[in-house]
This record gives structure tokens, C-alpha cells and sequence, in this order.
């Protein structure tokens, strides 16, 4: 099937949903008809149709948005939907329950993929049964592409492609700071914790994917010199600051070190990645980094028991299909730092880049981010030598995602740090 037999640039999967409303708002204030041909699809035709109305009424260049109609437990619906398509773009999880069978689907369509996961365990099984089939079809899935991962993978990215240009040579090194921000989470996001909980008590690939550090990496090559996230406050070399355990490290750094690893690993294979919040200096600091460690390790143990898993997701937890306002999507923001580390012939140097933007990084911003990845997919605007596989943002869409996003807004800024970085 050449790309003239696809109805569709884009089919936004789950748009009904928290998330996929936002990237259907989005993407319907950004482009005309005549820019981006997009649909909208889910299993409800009176929700899409109502959605179509508020999309239509809220943008005077879309008369009418196309509305497709398929079940995620029906593999043939979803085969159709991604045969008729150029990217699927979708934001129903959580991926470990639904997931599968929309990638197979793209894999055999030679359909071109994104989505929103967070979930290494389902990463890592897609890798697994996709892989292979996805490079022979030519088909880019591209996990990821919204707060998980895209500012830390797309920041190295940045990081290590400006020490090439300038240097000639790679950091050595990459530490990405959470450096500040204000956001909500959804019930959606929440239900995807509890899923890949669920899967790591009952599926020892499932916890050896959340315990290994390379667990993405490609088959054979899964074990490395990074031992994994930081657990517990430290004081910062490179920032003269304390930091905490990121709650997204285990998502992030798995995600990079896969990137190094699908790229051929440029950054070499004693290449360091790793994730940490910054507290600030000094007692206060301190006594901040070991809060945020606290409540991170006890989050982490209390999901790990199945009772109380159960009742905070029943109980505590909002509900899927939650999730903040428009206004409150809007009001948000988020600055990551990315410092990298390496030494060249005439000595040592040190880059840094800020990735950030003034909306909530788990709706506002991911709407963009998500919704920008599909469109570089959908017109092959790409800086990649891969044509297909499970890939991830760095990968398979490259720098081009960081311009486009720099146009709605976000801070993608890299040059040259003083020594010993900020």
C-alpha cells in the first residue's frame, strides 16, 4: 500500500479520552484541513460526533473533522483503521491492556505509530514481538512522545548533537535535572501505574523489565555500565545542589539508552544517562531531596502490594477519563535542564540545554509534543537513518520534533556550559 491509498495523515486514537481531547483541540487550532487530513477515532460514535461539534465550533477553519470507528479488543476494526492511515497516533491505555494489538495492526499495515506510554514493561514486550516485523514493513513505532520522553530524550539528543558540531566528539556523561513545574495526573496515568504494577507481581519479564537499566535495549545487548536510578538524596557535583530520585528515571534513562543503542551507539557503549530532581542547596535542600525520596520509596512499595494497590485505585485514585481542565492544562509548566559531559583532544567540555514550556507537562505540553511527533511522522519530517522498527523520539523522529515544538512555544536551547556546568 503506497501512502496516495491512505485516506488519512493522521488517525488520533482515544480521542474522547483526557489526553487525546487535548491533542484533538490542539491539533485542530494548529492546522487547517488543507494542512493535516486527521481524524478522529474511538468505540463511542455519539462521543466522537460530540467532540467533532466542539471541535468544530471551536476552529473557523475545520467545517467537519472525519470520525472512525473501532474497539481496541477488535484486532480487525484496528487493522482497518491502520490500513487507511498514514500515522495512528493514539492515547488509549492503559498500553499493557490495549496496546498490543493497534501495534500489530500498524506493524502489518506499514502504518507508522506514536503514543504516550510509560510503561518499560509494555516498551520492552513490543520491542520484543515488533521489532523485527516493524523494520521490514518500514513501519516508525515511536513510543513516548509526550512528558515520558520526549524533554530527556530529545534534550540529549540536542546535547550530543551540538557536542558533535562543536567539539567532535560525544558527551561521555548525560544528567537530566526536573528543575521546576506545576501539573496534574490523571486518572488515566494513574490507572497506567497500577497496570504496570500489576504486570511486574504476575510476570517475571514485567519485573525484569522494570529491573534491568537496559532493558530496551535490543536483544543480546541488555546489561551495560549504568547501574540504574538514583534511590536516595545526593549532593550534585555538577549543579552544587541536592537532587532526589526522579519518578520518571525509570521510564527516561531506559528510553535514552535506547536511543544510543537503535542510533549505533554514537555516544559509545560506556555511555552514562541519568534522572534526578533538583531540591536545592544547603538544609533546605536537603531536607527537601530526602522528602521527595521518602515519598517516592513509599509510593513505590505501597503499589507493590496488591491489597493496597487494589484500594488506592479504587478508593484514591481518580477515575480514567479525569483529568484537568483547559484552563488548568494551560496554567502549567515545566523546565528540565540537560548537562552532558565529555572530553575532546584539546580537553574536557560541557554542554547544556533547557527543554521546557509554560503548560501542564502532562496535558498541555504533551498535547503538542504527542501531537507534533505524529505530524513529523505524517509528512517524514525526520532526522533518522532508521525507516522502521519500535523505536523511540530521538530515534525515530530526531531534531526535527525539537524545531517544530520550539514554534508552538517550548524552550529547546543547547550551547556550551563553563566547566563544571551552572
Amino acid at each position: 500500500m503506497t501512502d496516495t491509498d491512505r485516506t488519512h495523515d493522521v488517525v488520533l486514537w482515544g480521542a474522547t479520552g483526557v489526553a487525546g481531547r487535548f491533542v484533538a483541540e490542539y491539533l485542530t487550532e494548529r492546522y487547517a484541513p488543507e494542512d493535516l487530513s486527521l481524524a478522529v477515532g474511538g468505540r463511542s460514535p455519539d462521543r466522537l460526533d460530540s467532540l467533532v461539534d466542539e471541535l468544530t465550533r471551536r476552529s473557523d477553519a475545520w467545517d467537519d473533522v472525519p470520525v472512525v470507528v473501532g474497539d481496541a479488543t477488535d484486532p480487525e476494526s484496528l487493522r482497518a483503521i491502520a490500513r487507511d492511515a498514514r500515522v495512528v497516533c493514539t492515547t488509549v491505555g492503559p498500553y499493557t491492556t490495549y496496546g498490543s494489538p493497534l501495534v500489530e495492526a500498524c506493524v502489518e499495515a506499514g502504518t507508522d505509530y506514536c503514543d504516550l506510554t510509560g510503561e518499560v514493561n509494555w516498551v520492552r514486550e513490543t520491542v520484543d514481538r515488533f521489532h523485527e516485523a516493524a523494520v521490514d514493513a518500514e513501519a516508525r513505532i515511536v513510543h513516548s512522545c509526550g512528558f515520558d520522553s520526549v524533554p530527556a530524550d530529545i534534550g540529549t539528543l540536542l546535547v550530543q548533537s551540538f557536542a558533535a558540531e562543536t567539539f567532535d566528539a560525544h558527551c561521555e556523561t548525560v544528567r537530566i535535572y526536573l528543575e521546576g513545574g506545576s501539573g496534574s495526573v490523571s486518572g488515566g496515568t494513574l490507572a497506567s501505574f497500577v497496570a504496570l504494577f500489576d504486570a511486574a507481581a504476575d510476570d517475571p519479564l514485567a519485573r525484569e523489565a522494570i529491573r534491568n537499566p537496559y532493558s530496551l535495549a535490543p536483544a543480546g545487548e541488555r546489561s551495560g555500565v549504568d547501574p540504574g536510578e538514583q534511590r536516595f538524596p545526593r549532593r550534585d557535583a555538577l549543579r552544587s545542589a541536592w537532587t532526589a530520585p526522579s519518578p520518571m528515571a525509570s521510564v527516561n534513562e531506559r528510553v535514552i539508552r535506547r536511543s544510543n543503542a537503535l542510533l549505533g551507539y554514537p555516544w559509545s557503549r560506556e555511555f552514562r544517562c541519568s534522572e534526578v530532581v533538583t531540591t536545592g542547596t544547603g538544609p533546605r535542600g536537603a531536607a527537601a531531596a530526602g522528602l521527595v525520596a521518602g515519598g517516592l520509596g513509599l509510593f513505590k512499595t505501597a503499589m507493590s502490594v496488591g491489597p493496597v494497590r487494589s484500594a488506592l485505585s479504587r478508593y484514591v485514585f481518580p477515575e480514567p477519563g479525569e483529568g484537568p481542565t483547559r484552563a488548568e492544562a494551560e496554567a502549567g509548566s515545566f523546565e528540565i535542564r540537560v548537562i552532558g559531559r565529555g572530553t575532546a583532544p584539546d580537553g574536557s567540555f560541557t554542554v547544556e540545554a533547557e527543554f521546557g514550556a509554560d503548560r501542564d507537562p502532562g496535558y498541555g505540553a504533551t498535547a503538542r509534543m504527542l501531537g507534533e511527533s505524529a505530524v513529523c511522522l505524517a509528512r517524514d519530517d525526520v532526522d533518522s537513518p532508521l525507516d522502521g522498527g519500535v523505536l523511540t523520539p530521538a530515534s525515530g523522529i530526531g531534531l526535527p520534533l525539537a524545531e517544530r515544538l520550539r514554534e508552538v512555544g517550548f524552550t529547546a536551547s543547547v550551547g556550551e556550559a563553563a566547566e563544571g556546568g551552572r
